[in-house]
């Protein structure tokens, strides 16, 4: 089998990617290790830039999202169980999408089937050859059976424990790293928003976040200890801990009840280098990875999407400059969203290392934000996502 680019991983990078490719007579085949209905059941963040919002629309899987999702027009911050509101329309004139994941990644899958897009599902021992050559093949296992996919091109959208980071050399990838002494609990359930905006909290107990996934199903998140477990939480504990960390008017009107799904995210911050090696380029968290504060991991993906469509698109029409510089391009604004992540995780959160005066330094920011415009408008810049 052959086709022109050969797309590894069938999350909703590989799947946008593959979906603009076609729009525009570029013909590809998705690889997945998992089935659809697994791909479909992972819980995911669900806050979209601007432009990663722009991005589903040209690739014509916009409609539901407009009809569905929660356009936003700012975030609130707390400190001391006291908040304040960031407002990204008058600070920046733009917003944000909420939308989940699973369902942006619903309508990409429909898109192509829809087209007739070719994803395979449930392979195995997936193998990237040639990639350093002008003839790159990928090799994988079906059903018991070998298969061979010659191609131009191919795009690693398989995560970071993907086979398409591991085919670059050693000698070659440079990685970063920070792993952070705290993770998320959060816990899913079908209550109505305690808002109908994000709430950060800052707080002596530890960060707190209220977000949702539309309007009758709510997610939470308190940070805990690196070594916490699920199984120490009960329900009634964790709305507890909740309403201490959140501002005290939304803990009088936050409404209670049985999680429908309950875990906790390490976090981490991640970067490797370069994204490009010969013919084969890392998208998405192949490449990457960000603390969720920022709201960044989804829009990160959706971005290194952006580059490497039109990278692509340039060089069958011949001109090489994209994909010669995607790496480059990609990590420019890779780093710049790292950046935010992490200052906005160390704003926010109880650091174990940390003592008391770095306490006060995090309060002093976080008054300093609630006063000064420039600050403001920085914040707001950064979270509805910098310009590709």
């Amino acid at each position: 089998m052959r086709c022109q680019v050969a797309i590894i991983g069938g999350g909703p990078s590989g799947l946008l990617l593959s979906q603009l490719l076609h729009r525009a007579g570029i013909d590809t085949v998705v690889l997945e290790r998992q089935s659809r209905d697994y791909v479909l059941s992972r819980i995911r963040a669900g806050v979209l830039e601007w432009g990663s919002v722009e991005m589903l629309r040209e690739a014509g899987v916009g409609a539901r999202m407009d009809a569905e999702g929660y356009p936003h027009d700012g975030v609130y911050l707390a400190c001391r169980n006291e908040g304040f509101r960031i407002d990204f329309k008058d600070l920046v004139g733009k917003q944000v999408m909420v939308y989940g994941q699973t369902e942006a990644t619903r309508d990409l899958y429909e898109a192509r089937d829809r087209m007739d897009g070719k994803v395979i599902h449930n392979v195995e021992a997936v193998q990237i050859h040639g990639a350093d050559s002008d003839a790159p093949y990928v090799t994988y296992t079906r059903d018991g059976t070998e298969h061979r996919l010659d191609c131009d091109w191919v795009a690693g959208c398989d995560g970071f424990h993907g086979v398409s980071r591991q085919t670059i050399p050693a000698s070659v990838l440079k990685e970063f790293e920070r792993v952070y002494p705290f993770g998320w609990l959060g816990i899913l359930s079908e209550t109505p928003p305690v808002d109908d905006e994000l709430i950060y909290a800052q707080h002596e107990r530890g960060f707190a976040l209220c977000s949702m996934r539309n309007a009758r199903l709510s997610r939470y998140y308190v940070q805990v200890a690196q070594d916490d477990k699920v199984e120490n939480w009960s329900d009634d504990a964790f709305w507890d801990e909740l309403r201490r960390r959140i501002p005290e008017d939304a803990a009088e009107r936050l409404v209670t009840g049985p999680s429908i799904e309950k875990s906790i995210a390490p976090l981490r911050s991640y970067v490797a280098e370069p994204m490009r090696w010969g013919r084969l380029f890392l998208v998405g968290d192949a490449a990457h990875i960000v603390p969720p504060t920022g709201a960044k991991g989804l829009n990160l993906a959706v971005s290194d999407v952006h580059y490497l469509y039109h990278a692509l698109v340039q060089a069958y029409e011949g001109d090489a400059h994209g994909v010669t510089h995607y790496s480059e391009q990609a990590l420019a604004r890779v780093w710049k969203s790292e950046r935010f992540s992490w200052s906005m995780t160390g704003l926010l959160h109880r650091f174990p290392d940390r003592g008391a005066f770095e306490a006060r330094m995090q309060e002093a920011e976080l008054d300093y934000l609630q006063h000064s415009r420039a600050a403001q408008t920085s914040l707001a810049e950064n979270y509805v996502g910098l310009p590709y």
